[in-house]
């Protein structure tokens, strides 16, 4: 590195290396520090973790550094992200038109980089810890649609099996589409479920997070439904005929609850959405229904029968409690109106009741009368 001019005695010029060198003999910026952003990302975060990931987590991770990351930091070295500096670029973020939940969501990916360089000792610290994203500025928070249990009722009613068992298992216990599929009859318990695979068109993989890899309790009638599909056969138009078909064609351990009618594969969610639940939603009036609602109106369910956010967040394995309180919310002023009207309620009772005399029994002294 060029340090000073060459006119700088020799004495200031080991001064001015020595404050560079500083915060490696301290231990605090070390040498691997020096690496280059960009070729960090390419060659070491992509070939070491993101395989690591599920598909879809990898396919927006990919569209964020390319997007947003490498053109905004590339040409720094690793040391150069500090606090401020990133802080300055979240900060500038303030006038984008990006939705809050891609800044945050590009905000998870470079703190996912920087950690994985404080793992491998090319950092000391992550930088991303303690920067703060502009605040939402959206007004309004948008309520999340989900299903009465009237309309839930109305819905299974006007599918077919087994899609209408999916369907009803789905709300019952919040599992997302992508975990039903993957559901094995080794995974069915006499009162739980085990979510430990996923299968979203094509590809299997690990539940999405940690927290989602899980066994959750569900009611004895999930557990009836879906071993009710054992018995079931389905009638299917060829032309001019009509073939039968078993809904579970083996039911070993190891093969799904939820087999394709013709061939027994996995199935596909897109599928069974298009060709069996929009329709009979559209009777109904609600075109809005998808799979992510049927999610959400479990948890939706939960709130409304008075459950804590702990439990929801439990049941519904999210990773982080926001998540659950982002349901929740929609839900605060319903909450607060019951808390005022026992509030109300107490207030009336005590104060209804008639005021004692305050000179029964009680004498006051002439030293506490007032004096004009």
């Amino acid at each position: 590195m060029r340090i000073a001019p060459a006119t700088v005695p020799e004495r200031e010029a080991r001064k001015i290396a020595a404050e560079y060198l500083r915060p490696q003999n301290q231990g605090l910026e070390l040498i691997g520090s020096a690496t280059n952003f960009s070729e960090y990302v390419e060659n070491t975060y992509k070939s070491l973790l993101m395989p690591l990931m599920a598909k879809t987590t990898q396919e927006r991770t990919r569209g964020v550094i390319a997007n947003y990351l490498v053109p905004e930091f590339g040409k720094f070295s690793l040391r150069d992200l500090t606090p401020l500096t990133l802080q300055r670029y979240f900060s500038g973020l303030a006038a984008s038109p990006l939705a809050h939940e891609s800044k945050d969501k590009i905000k998870d990916v470079l703190s996912s980089i920087l950690g994985s360089a404080v793992q491998y000792g090319l950092l000391v610290k992550n930088p991303v810890e303690g920067i703060r994203l502009p605040a939402n500025k959206r007004g309004k928070r948008k309520t999340k649609p989900h299903v009465t249990p009237e309309q839930f009722k109305q819905l299974v009613e006007l599918i077919p099996e087994p899609y209408a068992t999916m369907v009803f298992v789905a709300v019952w216990t919040g599992l997302r589409v992508s975990e039903l599929i993957g559901l094995r009859w080794e995974d069915v318990g006499t009162d739980s479920l085990t979510i430990d695979e996923r299968y979203c068109r094509g590809d299997w993989d690990a539940p999405k997070s940690e927290a989602s890899n899980a066994t959750i309790g569900v009611e004895r009638c999930v557990i009836e439904r879906i071993s009710r599909l054992k018995q079931l056969t389905v009638d299917v138009k060829a032309g001019r005929a009509v073939r039968h078909y078993k809904v579970v064609k083996s039911d070993r351990p190891e093969d799904l609850v939820f087999q394709s009618v013709m061939t027994g594969a996995a199935m596909r969610d897109n599928n069974i959405l298009t060709r069996h639940i929009k329709p009979a939603a559209r009777k109904l009036d609600l075109p809005w229904i998808n799979w992510r609602c049927l999610r959400t109106s479990h948890a939706t369910w939960m709130v409304e029968a008075g459950a804590n956010p702990k439990d929801v967040q439990g049941q519904m394995r999210h990773s982080r409690i926001s998540t659950t309180m982002d349901i929740y919310a929609q839900f605060v002023p319903e909450s607060q109106r019951r808390a005022l009207a026992k509030m109300s309620a107490m207030v009336e009772s005590r104060t209804s009741k008639p005021i004692a005399s305050s000179t029964h029994g009680i004498s006051i002294p002439p030293q506490s009368r007032m004096v004009n």
